[in-house]
């Protein structure tokens, strides 16, 4: 990260790669984009194209592009079943995945990966480290966990899919999402709703607002436990037999930084 540059012109990128290709691969399921030689190339095209976009309408002055690796990280060993629900990966996406290293390597972009850790990890460690030398920093990735990381220079930026627009979430945004007071309970409510994408089990029942009341009412995961003799009913009965997982669904959903 440069040092030289003054305050207001330092301007990240930090791009979560796999869920930007499978974005890519879902945009162009009904029409995709066959070669001459008949090989799909929808990943590296629609990739390329949002890739594209960053670079000349939000212009970063630094950006990377993270990726997962094939090792296990600690979320597996703390839990067998973690994205256990994951499907095969699609043909165009195992062939799409060198291609679009290709292109980022071809445009002299840094691809950031370590065994061990997740592409969230690697951003929301960058993220706060870039930070507190005085970046902006945009993550950009569909995926919702990563509204914890949020902060006044943070930003979830959402890239435009299926006719949305790009959506650009700050701290008052994330919080008005999830109902929450603080980004940080972004975890709580991920513990207590869990989080079918990532297999994540959370509390059977709990969905969004159940968990944004008691989260409102207990602050966190923990508060909640502790304070389950208070609760009524099926509530009470299912903090109690699900709390162990609720605290083991939001260690899944931290972001490690």
């Amino acid at each position: 990260l440069s040092c030289t540059m003054s305050q207001t012109d330092k301007k990240l990128f930090l791009l979560d790669a796999y869920a930007l290709i499978y974005r890519a691969h879902f945009a162009f399921t009904k029409t995709p984009r066959i070669n001459s030689k008949g090989i799909n190339t929808s990943v590296p095209f629609g990739f390329t194209n949002t890739l594209m976009e960053v670079l000349q309408k939000q212009k970063p002055t630094h950006i990377a592009v993270a990726f997962d690796t094939a090792s296990k990280t600690f979320r597996d060993d703390l839990f067998d079943a973690y994205k256990a629900n994951r499907q095969e990966t699609p043909e165009d996406i195992r062939y799409g995945i060198p291609k679009v290293k290709e292109i980022i390597n071809g445009f002299n972009i840094p691809i950031l990966e370590l065994d061990g850790y997740e592409a969230d990890d690697i951003i929301g460690t960058i993220a706060i480290q870039a930070e507190a030398r005085g970046f902006e920093v945009f993550m950009m990735t569909p995926d919702k966990d990563f509204g914890q990381l949020v902060t006044e220079k943070i930003w979830l930026y959402k890239p435009a899919y299926m006719g949305n627009a790009v959506d650009i979430m700050g701290v008052k945004e994330v919080c008005e999402k999830w109902d929450i007071d603080n980004v940080l309970q972004v975890k709580d409510i991920l513990g207590l709703q869990g989080d079918s994408s990532d297999n994540i089990p959370g509390i059977p029942g709990f969905g969004p607002k159940t968990a944004a009341a008691l989260i409102r009412q207990f602050c966190s995961v923990e508060g909640i436990i502790a304070n389950a003799a208070t609760l009524k009913g099926k509530q009470k009965e299912l903090v109690e037999k699900f709390g162990e997982q609720a605290i083991l669904s939001k260690q899944l959903a931290t972001i490690i930084i």
